[in-house]
This record gives structure tokens, sequence and C-alpha cells, in this order.
């Protein structure tokens, strides 16, 4: 089958959960036999193209700088983008069978809607996240947010089978305009399934951070929950893996707070490194108010090692949590919340480590990235 995938993002020149995502079905395509394109921007020098065995890797847009100073999307990148797939996709849609498109940066799918009348391919999307009005007008304004929002109703009403990764956005899908019923796709994890072996955490207790650092991370309420904690009599410590726009801030509450004895901040490290982490352990602290999956979550409970995460309107990760058994959900962001949660964790001791590795063994092959990919692959077949 000849199968065209569309996302201006490529791991490893960039790294996000999406960018894996498609990076995987690519090589897993591939390596099934089928000819595989992938269309994105340009990421790398000349020199250092990407060589992915069995996949044609083409930029149709330039190198852009994607986010603002302040962490948010910039509108041009996603527009010259959705030029170049409705050029390629005008001159070579015939050329394949299935496009596969991220929803997200939305010109990608809407030119590939208006590409498929001339190249009759079947159109395949993923949906991330389906943001609400609000969250729009507060992430771009409300003119921009507005604009926002009409061009995500008009992605939702292009002819497509729909893929999610949380049942939140699966319904949101629908009440966006989706005319059929979204597919949900549970497995993102592409780690070992071993179920793993519940240790006791270190002493003095370690608490992780990891992800990059904007706003909707809340990495600083990290850190206020942190000290929260301590002042309860909890002996903690942190290590806070990430970096982006709110570094500084980050920072500046570690030394407001003064942790810079006890919170480690060394930046983007590599992934075997957060996973080791991991496995020593008290918890992953993940105070996010926004998710469409939350990889990390899975990623600590493959680790034996129960997460925190907050109960808000737009985070999918709540989904990965099953209250005292792998982890604990707090009601919000605010340094008492976040401390109530790390002393139940570190109260749960033993006996809650041991629950979260029963926890992944008893769901690692639904929540595994084999799982999802052959839905996918399923329904290219049909």
């Amino acid at each position: 089958m000849r199968v065209c995938i569309v996302y201006d993002c490529l791991f490893p020149w960039t790294i996000g959960g999406a960018e894996r995502w498609y990076r995987n079905l690519a090589e897993r395509l591939a390596a099934d036999g089928h000819d595989v394109t992938y269309l994105t921007r340009l990421q790398w020098e000349p020199a250092s193209a990407p060589q992915i065995p069995g996949v044609r890797v083409i930029a149709v847009s330039g190198t852009d700088e994607l986010y603002g100073p302040d962490g948010t999307r910039r509108f041009g990148p996603p527009l010259r983008f959705g030029r170049g797939v409705l050029g390629h996709l005008w001159r070579h849609g015939r050329d394949y069978d299935v496009v596969h498109t991220a929803s997200f940066p939305y010109f990608s799918l809407l030119a590939a809607g208006v590409a498929r009348r001339r190249g009759g391919y079947r159109l395949l999307a993923d949906w991330h996240e389906v943001w609400t009005g609000e969250y729009w007008r507060s992430y771009v304004g409300g003119l921009a947010g507005t604009v926002g929002l009409l061009v995500q109703r008009a992605c939702a009403r292009v002819d497509h089978v729909a893929f999610c990764f949380s049942r939140l956005h699966a319904g949101r899908l629908v009440a966006a305009g989706y005319a059929g019923e979204p597919i949900v796709l549970e497995g993102e994890y592409a780690g070992d399934l071993t179920p793993p072996v519940a240790r006791s955490a270190a002493v003095p207790a370690l608490v992780v951070v990891a992800g990059r650092q904007i706003a909707e991370k809340r990495v600083p309420a990290a850190v206020a929950g942190i000290a929260a904690a301590r002042a309860r009599g909890a002996d903690v410590r942190a290590v806070i893996f990430g970096d982006g726009p709110e570094h500084a801030l980050v920072r500046a509450e570690i030394e407001r707070l003064g942790l810079a004895d006890v919170i480690e901040t060394p930046g983007f490290v590599d992934a075997a490194v957060i996973d080791e982490a991991l496995r020593g352990a008290l918890c992953l602290l993940h105070p996010s108010s926004r998710e469409g999956y939350g990889m990390v979550v899975v990623e600590a409970s493959a680790a034996g090692t129960p997460s925190i995460v907050v109960a808000d309107a737009d985070n999918a990760a709540v989904e990965l949590v099953d209250e005292d058994v792998n982890g604990v959900i707090a009601p919000s962001a605010t340094a008492e919340d976040l401390a109530d949660a790390l002393l139940a964790i570190h109260a749960g001791g033993d006996a809650l480590r041991a629950s979260t590795c029963a926890w992944f063994a008893a769901n690692a092959t639904r929540l595994s990235l084999g799982a999802s990919l052959d839905v996918v692959a399923a329904r290219y077949a049909e």
C-alpha cells in the first residue's frame, strides 16, 4: 500500500509525543512492506538529511520557527506548510492510496481534504487535542482565538477517518461537528512491556518533573508544591528535566523558595536518564493543565513509579491514573493541593509502588504503541 504521512515536525529534529508517534508509524509501515512517504517542513542541514529505512522524507515548506517567545505556536508556519502539502498532494495525490495527517496545525488537513478530490486517496487524521473556544482565546487572544476555533471546526467537518488518543478529545471532536464516531487509540507507549518489579523509593525521596517548560505545564507550581510538602515534614528532593520559555521563571521560583540545594534542573537529557531517575523516584509530579494524552504518566508506571496529575478540564492525562492505584489526582495545582498529593504518595509507600507495577502489567498491552498501530493498519486495509 502507498501511504503518505503528513506532519510539520519530525523526530528527533523536534521532540514530542506526536513526533514520536509519526516516526514510529512510518517505521512500522515501512517494516511491514508498505511504500511510505513523510511530508514535513525543512528541519535539517543538507548534510544531515533524514535517513529512515524505507521512508522517503520530503520537505514541502522551509525552515520556520514554530513558536514565539512566549511558547505559543505562530500562524505563519502552519499556513506555509499547508500550502506546501496542497501543492504536493495536488501534483502527486494519485501516487498514494492513503494520506494520514495530524489534525494540528490544521491547514495541512484542510489541504489534504481539498486535494483528495483530485487524488482519490483515503484520508485519515489524528486528533491529539480538540481545543475549546475558551482555551483558544486564552492561548492566542480573542480575535485570533475565534479564527483558530473556526478553522478547527472546519477541519472536523472534512470527510475523514478520525483517530483520538483520549475519550475527552473524542467527545469534543463530535461536539465540534465530526460526523462519524472517532476511533480512540489508547496506546502510544513504545517501551518494554515487561511488568516492572516493585522496589522501594530512594531516601531522601526523589520527585521527578519532566516536560517542556511552557505555561501549560505549570512547572513553577511543581516547585511550590515541593516546598509546601517539605514545610510539612516530607523529606523530598527533586529533579526537573526539560527547558523552555519558562525556564528562567522555574529557576527564580527555586531561588525564591530556598530550594537550590534540593532541586536540580539539568535541562533536556536523553530518555534513558529520565527512565533511570523514575525507577528510583518517589513519584512523577506532572501538574500540567493541558495534555492530549500524557505519555510520561505511562512511562512512570512502566518504571513502577506512581504519578501525580491535576484534574483540569483540558487534561486527558487523568484518564491514565487510577486514584490510589498508580497515582493521585490532585484537585488543583495550588501548592497545598500538590503537597497533599505528595504526602499521600509518600504515605502509600511500597504498597502503592506495588499496585503501580500491577496496574502497568494489566494495562501494558492496551497502552502499547503496537496495539494502536495494529488498529491503524487495519483501517488502511479496509
